[in-house]
């Protein structure tokens, strides 16, 4: 699939005005460029003289209820900037009629974003274990965060059981535009019998993981943590078993646990492995983790809804990375997966 020029997802004149209107500065012309890294918000980077930011807008097409949700990222940075490790807030347009879309500015941090590679600074199985402590680390500042104090509001207390409706709900309305995906339906229920009766409550970000966050490219130092669309009140145990569920896992048939590099990246020597990340934030936070076996399994629900939500994209010409197609067969090995640790939890 060919990539969609910047001009044809953001009205450039449109968008000079706005930011020579809203952000200080010398006035002037603007530059935009656009990444193609992501696979779900379109990302851009803007250049005005010597500043520089990231845009982030909704794909285009007919999107799902509650996806790609930009405002969402605004509010969350902005009540975090100064409290956890994400970006400076810039500007924020709500106005579909600017260009095209709802976006928001924020600032261009200068590092890195590790996926198929660690810097060579710290390419070193010392460097490779401080980045996990780091991912670790970052995540257990953010969900010590007062999210009151912060200005943020939810419902934390209800979050599990309006998580698993909420991606049983978005599976329901992909199915028709995709294909049935056996399984699924069956991890649904088993959820549903399994939701722990207690919990935590504090900041979620909904989509924490190596390829979310930058690091600084001298020396394995969590920079800032990005992509913040899904973020809400709610499990902070849930964040851990999502960012664990990317970490790989050797159950999967071979050759299944490549897609983009990510999880074979985590294997590398130096990188601890899941049980030992868990640990680490057990430890530092002082949470249990007893049931994780359910968080695990919601955490592999959820990512196969998300990336078959993406495949539809691809199949309907919409996606804003053409990896997507891969999604075709690796959705139905992380149905596989969640049977097995189905298994494993019961």
């Amino acid at each position: 699939m060919a990539e969609t020029p910047p001009g044809e997802l953001v009205d450039l004149a449109a968008l000079e005005r706005f930011v020579n209107e809203h952000v200080p500065g010398e006035p002037g012309p603007i530059t935009v460029e656009k990444h193609v890294a992501g696979f779900s918000n379109e990302t851009f980077y803007v250049t005005r003289g010597e500043q520089q930011w990231v845009m982030r807008r909704p794909p285009r097409g007919p999107l799902l209820p509650t996806a790609h949700d930009v405002i969402r990222e605004y509010r969350y940075i902005a009540a975090l900037y100064g409290r956890a490790r994400v970006p400076r807030p810039v500007a924020v347009c709500e106005d579909p009629s600017v260009v095209g879309a709802p976006f928001y500015l924020m600032e261009r941090l200068e590092g890195v974003v590790i996926r198929s590679e660690v810097p060579a600074a710290y390419d070193t199985p010392e460097g490779r274990r401080k980045v996990a402590e780091e991912l670790v680390d970052a995540l257990v500042e953010l969900h010590a965060v007062d999210w009151q104090a912060a200005g943020l509001t939810g419902k934390g207390e209800t979050y599990l059981p309006r998580q698993v409706e909420r991606w049983a709900k978005q599976w329901e309305l992909t199915r028709p535009r995709t294909r049935e995906l056996p399984g699924l339906d069956e991890a649904t229920a088993w959820l549903r019998a399994r939701i722990p009766a207690e919990a935590d409550v504090s900041v979620v970000h909904g989509d924490y993981k190596l390829d979310n966050v930058i690091f600084a490219a001298d020396e394995p130092r969590l920079l800032g943590i990005l992509d913040w669309e899904m973020a809400t009140i709610g499990d902070p145990l849930a964040d851990l078993g999502w960012l664990l569920s990317t970490w790989g896992d050797q159950g999967d048939p071979p050759g299944t646990r490549q897609l983009n590099n990510r999880s074979t990246l985590t294997e590398l020597e130096g990188f601890p492995g899941r049980e030992e990340m868990a640990a680490r934030y057990e430890a530092k936070s002082g949470r249990s983790m007893k049931h994780f076996g359910f968080y695990s399994v919601l955490a592999v629900y959820k990512m196969a809804i998300i990336l078959e939500g993406l495949y539809m994209h691809y199949l309907e010409r919409t996606a804003s990375n053409p990896g997507a197609a891969d999604f075709e067969w690796y959705v139905p090995v992380l149905i596989d997966r969640m049977h097995r640790l189905m298994g494993e939890s019961n």
